[in-house]
């Protein structure tokens, strides 16, 4: 080969591995090629991230409300259809084009109402997760130490926040080298998961009877019977909603479409189910809802410990899967500024956030059980619109060109960049499941009873956002609705 022949060789697969970094670190479809995971890598990812403590710390609220019984019956309603509205509200879009969640969503927003959303819902329910994790991991570790050196750390302490941004620092090697180390290290993780939970469970009924757990009363009730059970169900259901902000991302990296739904949906939903059954058990009968404070109280000095080392490390991949989509989604949406930025960096300027919140140990803990209402109550809303616009008006054909077009030439410009019929139908539905119950005042509506405040959001904000966007755009030609995607139908020929 010649000199120029190899140089041009060279050059080409320089542009090659370009390319595919930004499939993977920024907005470019994916390639066949390019999907790293089939159905049973991205099963062990769901399963990883379901089983995560704070599935444990689930559990445990929920029979603050309730007994096992309900409990298990709040929790299985609730995780079913948060999960089913997650889905249809962001793993068939990205899957099916193969796009980052936050680019394919240009056509349902606008690309700046994809900011908007990205730096107000996505960015403070992520970065509550995440430190979340890491002040769990900090607890673990703390009552390792406990145990370790005889000590008395305080469970919100100091040393608390030393090790939540330990554990944010190892969250940030994983998530920099990308999501095919996430991928390895869940198929260790998730299997040793399942084998923790279980052994839990199994120690937990050698020393408690089932009669004892079955006739246990819930730890924290309100007097309305009817009341509590919703109150369980609809933490629950946004529980299982809260998935949305990485499911999308993460699944475009499945090679086909039951590659990605039915891991996301079975594969949380188990992980979640088992998870849950055991923090609800153990919150009954040991009186504790945090698995830090029960594991080695339940598993002993030495099993105890060596659950929340493994527990704890688990924590981390959870974090970097989470932070993997989130970093795209402010890569994505922040109009170029933050896309200058190499990768590790903007990983690590997105975890100083969660850094910050871990030296409130407390309030993440006290506040857990609101948190999740009301980002559910947002997230409801989002899924709604999406699964308006994308189902039922675009019939699920999005133009993908028109992703990438910018300035007065973009069919998905809307008005100024913003599908202001969408955004409206967002508030619409948040508004009206937090006026359903408002999970800071705990003020419900009668039918909050029997009907949830997410369901109903999800149905308000599809029917304003259908009205609206046909009076806005569809009806006068905007927005490039009923236009066949040249591209794909290329890419099928």
């Amino acid at each position: 080969m010649s000199r120029d022949a190899a140089s041009t060789a060279d050059q080409a697969l320089g542009v090659e591995q370009a390319v595919a970094a930004e499939a993977t670190y920024g907005s470019l479809p994916l390639l066949r090629s390019e999907r790293v995971w089939g159905a049973a890598d991205f099963s062990w990812v769901t399963i990883s991230l379901a089983i995560a403590t704070w599935a444990f710390l689930t559990g445990g609220a929920t029979v603050l409300l309730v007994d096992f019984r309900d409990g298990i019956a709040a929790m299985l309603i609730g995780n079913s259809i948060g999960l089913a509205i997650m889905a249809l509200g962001s793993v068939v879009l990205s899957q099916r084009l193969g796009v980052e969640q936050y680019r394919a969503l240009k056509s349902v927003f606008g690309i700046v109402g994809v900011g908007i959303i990205v730096f107000t819902v996505v960015l403070l329910t992520e970065m509550g997760w995440t430190s979340l994790l890491g002040v769990m991991f900090g607890r673990a570790f703390t009552e390792i130490s406990n145990q370790a050196f005889g000590a008395g750390f305080a469970p919100y302490g100091p040393l608390v926040t030393v090790f939540a941004l330990a554990a944010i620092f190892a969250g940030w090697i994983v998530l920099s080298r990308g999501p095919v180390t996430i991928s390895r290290l869940n198929r260790f993780v998730a299997p040793g998961l399942i084998v923790i939970v279980v052994l839990m469970m199994v120690l937990l009924m050698s020393q408690h009877s089932w009669a004892d757990l079955l006739e246990a009363p819930a730890m924290a009730p309100f007097e309305n019977e009817r009341l509590n059970f919703m109150m369980a169900v609809e933490f629950n259901l946004g529980a299982g909603l809260s998935w949305w902000p990485v499911m999308g991302t993460l699944s475009r990296l499945t090679r086909s479409p039951k590659a990605a739904l039915w891991p996301t949906y079975a594969g949380i939903l188990v992980g979640t189910v088992v998870a849950q059954v055991v923090g609800m058990a153990a919150a009954l009968m040991i009186g504790q809802a945090d698995p830090t404070a029960w594991m080695v109280p339940l598993g002993g000095p030495i099993l105890g410990v060596l659950t929340l080392l493994f527990v704890g490390f688990a924590n981390v991949t959870s974090m970097a899967s989470i932070a993997y989509s989130t970093v795209l989604a402010l890569k994505q949406s922040s109009g170029g500024f933050l896309g200058r930025l190499r990768w590790p960096v903007l990983c690590a300027a997105f975890l100083v956030l969660p850094a910050i919140l871990s030296f409130f140990p407390a309030f993440m803990y006290e506040k857990f059980m609101t948190f999740v209402v009301l980002s559910g109550a947002c997230i409801a809303a989002i899924c709604g619109v999406i699964i308006a616009d994308y189902f039922l008006v675009r019939r699920q054909c999005v133009p993908i060109r028109a992703l990438y077009a910018a300035g007065t030439d973009d069919p998905l410009r809307f008005t100024g960049g913003v599908n202001i019929a969408a955004l409206v139908s967002v508030a619409a539905g948040s508004a009206f499941s937090l006026w359903a119950y408002n999970p800071i005042t705990l003020d419900t509506q009668p039918f909050f009873q029997y009907g949830t405040a997410s369901v109903p959001a999800v149905a308000i904000s599809m029917v304003c956002h259908l009205v609206l966007n046909h009076l806005l755009y569809v009806r006068r030609g905007r927005g490039s609705y009923g236009q066949p995607d040249v591209f794909a139908a290329a890419g099928r020929s």
